[in-house]
């Protein structure tokens, strides 16, 4: 499970180094063999290629003549980028990525479970910003009755 935020910067090749507290566990768990895609929402999406695997599978059983579902083939699979870490545990964004989620110097990651968004700090903390959960939303089905 991963799980966590933290800031990382970008080197002068475009590189990252993946924290500490999660290097171990993605060694292990993945041999180092790491997907690299981009997301609908302007961040990059980092799995270990096990994870990843069953996903692009139905992404890619989606109809490509239903225009939503080509868009999305071509967004997270089109993007999808095989990345291994180099010896020092740091990971290359290749110069698309990077473009497409706006990184720059400064960078978050964060933990989601089964796998890490990569995001642009200011576009992070503005997404977190126009998140709105009151009582008076309703949240979706599988949420109901669910408690913290």
């Amino acid at each position: 499970m991963y799980r966590g935020a933290t800031r990382l910067n970008l080197d002068g090749k475009n590189r990252i180094a993946i924290p500490t507290k999660y290097r171990e566990k993605i060694l292990i768990e993945s041999s180092g063999a790491l997907v690299l895609t981009a997301h609908i929402y302007k961040c990059l999406l980092l799995y270990p290629q096990f994870a990843w695997e069953p996903i692009q599978e139905k992404i890619m059983n989606l109809s490509s003549f239903e225009k939503k579902s080509s868009g999305l083939q071509r967004l997270l699979v089109g993007f999808a980028e095989d990345i291994t870490l180099d010896k020092a545990n740091r990971l290359l964004i290749p110069s698309e990525l990077k473009n497409y989620a706006e990184i720059d110097k400064n960078a978050i990651f964060i933990g989601q479970g089964s796998h890490f968004e990569l995001w642009n700090c200011d576009h992070y903390y503005e997404h977190l910003s126009q998140i709105n959960i009151t009582e008076e939303n309703e949240f979706p089905d599988e949420l109901r009755g669910f408690s913290l």
